[in-house]
């Protein structure tokens, strides 16, 4: 879809790799500096989801191409999203790899992140990545390639660390599930044509370092009532799945939520946040399910806590489980 923001650009997402499109644009007067997809300045749109040409073409035209969009150069955008091939461009358009920004994060810094650790050279006197970001590297990794690809919308999970199954069942006061309830293999046909029976039955899955409860066909498994309970003495990382409006995300620790309406796997960075939450925002963007799994510790090593084959499935008790 095009967006015709007043600044001369109405051109869609994909248009940012058409060449002719946007040199045509720039000729007849589209600002450079603004008005990109959205409203973000042209050269961060293209880093993020153009092609080398256009973000060489975009770069010779503005006035500075190291100019920052909330705390970001087009540089971190173009690293961020995984695009090499801009980043060089940017880079020979002469954008600094090493301007610091996003709380001791560099473009360049967080490259050593990345699957092309090598785009550039460490110069004397920059830190590269400590031995725990190493580690956390590697992690999200294997816990990215343990859990596949995960596409399903209208689920909800809360990951407990340190938080056996039993241990849930006991915290959730839950009830072993009839049989009839307990196929849960494929969501039922019409989940909502009984709403407070289907959504009082949860999955419960061990899985090394805590547990996941899940609900394949609603939200109930990420509500307050269940993650704060769940989260006495430890941490909850949760999500629902929202097929309306995305990834909506919680933290809860100690029986109090602590974040509310996040959207894991989503990206969305600020130099607010600990070095931590930035690189594991990269790490896991647009892996919002191994990224609930990493916050709270979990190493499973295959696909069973996701993907319907729970260890039990469970009732819960009548209550209001958004309380």
């Amino acid at each position: 879809m095009a967006v015709d923001n007043g600044a001369g650009w109405s051109v869609g997402w994909n248009d940012w790799t058409n060449l002719g499109l946007i040199r045509a644009r720039l000729d007849a007067g589209a600002d450079p500096g603004s008005g990109g997809y959205f409203y973000g300045p042209p050269l961060h749109t293209a880093a993020e989801c153009g092609s080398p040409e256009v973000v060489a073409e975009l770069a010779r035209r503005v006035a500075d191409v190291d100019a920052e969009h909330e705390g970001r150069t087009a540089l971190w955008q173009a690293i961020f999203a995984n695009r090499p091939d801009n980043a060089r461009a940017l880079v020979a358009a002469g954008a600094d790899p090493w301007r610091p920004m996003m709380n001791g994060w560099s473009p360049g810094r967080l490259s050593l992140a990345t699957p092309t650790p090598d785009l550039f050279p460490l110069p004397d006197g920059k830190t590269g990545l400590s031995a725990a970001e190493t580690a956390a590297v590697a992690e999200a990794r294997c816990l990215i390639a343990a859990l596949g690809r995960f596409d399903c919308d209208g689920f909800s999970l809360a990951c407990a660390a340190g938080v056996t199954a039993a241990e849930a069942v006991r915290r959730l006061e839950a009830v072993p599930a009839d049989d009839a309830d307990a196929d849960a293999d494929e969501t039922p046909e019409d989940p909502w044509s009984d709403e407070d029976d289907s959504l009082a039955v949860v999955g419960v899955t061990d899985v090394p370092g805590g547990c996941v409860v899940i609900q394949p066909w609603g939200y109930v498994a990420s509500n307050p009532g269940v993650m704060e309970r769940l989260s006495v003495g430890t941490v909850c990382y949760g999500m629902y799945a929202n097929p309306k409006s995305g990834n909506q995300g919680a933290v809860a620790r100690d029986g109090v939520i602590e974040e509310w309406d996040t959207h894991p796997g989503g990206g969305n960075v600020s130099a607010e946040e600990s070095t931590e939450e930035i690189l594991a925002a990269y790490l896991y963007h647009g892996e919002a399910v191994a990224y609930c799994h990493a916050g709270a510790g979990l190493r499973p090593t295959d696909t069973r806590s996701i993907t319907g084959q729970a260890d039990m499935w469970l009732r819960l008790p009548k209550r209001d489980w958004w309380e």
